[in-house]
């Protein structure tokens, strides 16, 4: 293909679709580098794969990273997750936000550059996907109503801390039910008076066929909601007060399988990578 018959579908590409700035999917990709190789991981995950990786890509419009200390992964529960094993696995969290209707574009350009970046030796291979997903958006809850930053504006936005929430159900019905009892009722009650300013609620949707080897395939596609609690302050300052019971939250109607708190990255340095073991 010539450069100008590219340069022609950019701009053809671009005048058909939607292009609102509605979060209708997102990446959310918790992983943990191998003992002894965490600054290298950190610093090609900065350096390289956060853009070429991830933000270079069309409808991939906000990103951002988050770690959790060896304190923060010591508040995490259940002790016996369904997600991560140990409960403690996973130090690093990227979360994104892809264009609402444009997610099939954007996996055919991930899987493209992806295949590319592993054949060109820039795919560094130190490192466990512990929890990582495409998800489908299905509501946002807001604690202060038409107030404050949206959704769209959640990872731009200088939030504190974040919690990752999974919860599963028993079948595709009973999570209706969930999703249902969480935006009307348990939600709007847990965020009254708390640092938490949002929760985004999504579905994780399969990985196609031809995903790099090193990423399992999706569990719960079904049965699982995955939660992203956007807090202004320091989880450890409010942990014990606000969110050491959300193990219960939902009971009755799923089973919370993870609950990990998070603090924003430093981007462009190595804060943090000493405090992870």
């Amino acid at each position: 293909m010539s450069e100008e018959t590219r340069s022609e579908t950019y701009a053809e590409l671009a005048s058909v679709g939607p292009y609102g700035v509605r979060p209708g999917h997102a990446l959310i990709t918790m992983v943990e580098p191998h003992p002894g190789h965490e600054y290298a991981y950190n610093r090609w995950y900065e350096d390289d794969h956060y853009y070429a990786g991830a933000m270079a890509m069309p409808w991939m419009y906000a990103g951002r990273r988050w770690v959790a200390t060896r304190e923060l992964q010591d508040l995490r529960g259940p002790e016996k997750s369904a997600v991560a094993r140990p409960v403690t696995a996973g130090c690093y969290l990227s979360t994104y936000w892809i264009t609402e209707g444009r997610y099939d574009d954007h996996m055919k350009w991930t899987v493209g550059i992806n295949k590319r970046l592993n054949r060109d030796a820039r795919v560094h291979q130190e490192r466990t996907h512990v929890f990582t997903a495409f998800q489908d958006h299905e509501t946002t809850v807001y604690r202060d109503g038409a107030a404050g930053p949206r959704d769209f504006h959640a990872l731009d936005h200088p939030y504190a801390g974040l919690i990752l929430q999974v919860i599963d159900s028993e079948g595709p019905a009973e999570r209706s039910e969930l999703l249902e009892r969480l935006r009307t009722r348990d939600l709007p009650r847990r965020l009254t008076g708390s640092p938490a300013a949002m929760v985004t609620i999504f579905r994780p949707t399969p990985l196609p066929g031809d995903r790099m080897t090193y990423v399992k395939q999706v569990e719960g596609v079904d049965t699982r909601l995955t939660l992203l609690w956007f807090l202004e302050r320091d989880p450890r300052e409010c942990w014990t007060e606000h969110f050491a019971d959300l193990e219960t939250l939902g009971a009755g109607a799923g089973r919370v399988e993870l609950v990990a708190p998070f603090i924003p990255t430093v981007p462009g340095t190595d804060r943090y990578v000493d405090e992870l073991r």
